[in-house]
């Protein structure tokens, strides 16, 4: 039922080297792209992530209660990735581990504090 999802930013390039980097570990492409967004899916008929800055033109915040969850392959991949968000910038919420009954996820906030995780389902 999702097609995509939209996160804020403000600072679009700075944001779109994190993303590049970090979804580019799933096999994500940018799929499309303007001066105010940019998008990604490892397949543009599935759900995708984009970044953009506001229509509205005032800064971006971040949602309480608001999370991005992007699935990964299995446990290791969700480490791996969890690991590289961190490298790559990106504070931890949440290290990997099972979080309940066949659920594996780590959490992480994004450049601007956005906050996503990367889970599995065993």
């Amino acid at each position: 039922m999702i097609g995509y999802v939209t996160i804020g930013t403000n600072d679009l390039p700075r944001a779109a080297a994190f993303y590049d980097a970090l979804l580019g570990e799933l096999g994500a492409k940018r799929t499309m792209e303007s001066d105010g967004f940019i998008a990604w899916a490892v397949d543009p008929r599935r759900p995708g992530l984009c970044l953009a800055r506001p229509y509205d033109k005032k800064p971006a915040s971040v949602g309480n209660g608001v999370m991005v969850a992007l699935v990964a392959r299995n446990r290791a991949k969700v480490d791996t990735l969890h690991r590289k968000a961190l490298q790559l910038g990106g504070t931890d919420e949440g290290a990997p581990g099972p979080r309940g009954e066949g659920f594996y996820a780590g959490y992480f906030r994004d450049l601007d504090g956005n906050k996503l995780n990367f889970f599995c389902t065993e």
